[in-house]
């Protein structure tokens, strides 16, 4: 009797994708993202441009993208003019800096006990303050309202800072990025003798920079841009934020478009800061709190 014959092994040769077509693809996509991105930087470039300008030139066809007189006392007048605009950028630079702050410590704390403190009811209680993200913020205005108003705190700055220091999607961000850490961490410092709060100021918080950092950005351009909270809850003009302080340039026979462009571009640089300096950040924190977890 023969012996059956053995199975000849084959062996899989890998097809090598051709180098040019991966270079030109690429090519491709980076043209596509940049002309979206020179697409999305038009409307600033229009109003730089036509922050030096007088208000005869803002409309005219085809627009001048370079001013022929550059008209540098737009933005003297801003800042030393009848309605100088260092109030609003104060008014606004406080209650952004203590919303932010307020906002990383309480996000952070509920963050961390969401995600490594053990007690009944925990993910039930997760979702259930989860789900508040659905219901719209105009719904609570006059909830609110009527609150401030028996606080007595309707005509102050309290009244945006209180409730921006309490967000769900902050203990949001922040549990995601504490799951990420082994628990063999935690546990290791419990053995040491460290109880929860040495375990959350020095272990957990320490390695959540990028999350922290995240969530800054994030808080400070919803504060920094916000118009409808002071819209509603402001009434004195020396209270004003920076978005009403741009409507105090629509006069009655209309608006001065120069003085406006001049202001938002004023505006636009503590954003621009923010965002320069924790961009690498941002992207990390991002890219560890929406993939793991």
């Amino acid at each position: 009797m023969q012996p059956a014959a053995e199975a000849i092994p084959t062996t899989r040769i890998p097809v090598r994708k051709q180098p040019g077509l991966r270079i030109a693809v690429k090519i491709a996509v980076t043209v596509i993202l940049a002309a979206f991105a020179v697409l999305m930087m038009i409307p600033f470039l229009w109003m730089l441009s036509t922050s030096f300008k007088i208000n005869a030139e803002v409309f005219r066809y085809p627009i001048e993208w370079i001013p022929k007189t550059w008209h540098w006392d737009n933005y003297k007048k801003v800042w030393t003019g009848p309605n100088a605009f260092g109030i609003y950028y104060l008014n606004s630079m406080k209650i952004t800096s203590i919303t932010v702050i307020g906002n990383l410590l309480t996000s952070a704390m509920a963050g961390f006990a969401f995600a490594k403190l053990r007690f009944k009811g925990r993910e039930f209680l997760f979702l259930l303050y989860l789900s508040t993200m659905m219901i719209p913020g105009q719904v609570l205005l006059l909830p609110r309202f009527i609150l401030f108003d028996h606080m007595r705190l309707i005509n102050t700055h309290w009244s945006l800072i209180l409730p921006g220091m309490f967000t769900v999607f902050g203990t949001f961000l922040l549990r995601q990025f504490f799951s990420t850490l082994p628990n063999e961490l935690l546990e290791a410092a419990r053995v040491d003798g460290a109880g929860f709060w040495r375990m959350f100021w020095q272990i957990a918080l320490p390695l959540t920079k990028p999350a922290l950092v995240t969530l800054m950005i994030i808080t400070f351009n919803w504060h920094w841009n916000e118009y409808e909270g002071p819209l509603i809850f402001l009434r004195s003009r020396e209270l004003f934020t920076i978005p009403l302080g741009l409507t105090t340039y629509v006069e009655e026979m209309g608006t001065n478009y120069v003085m406006t462009m001049a202001a938002s571009v004023s505006s636009f640089i503590p954003l621009l800061i923010v965002v320069v300096i924790g961009q690498r950040w941002f992207v990390e924190g991002i890219a560890s709190s929406g993939l793991k977890g």
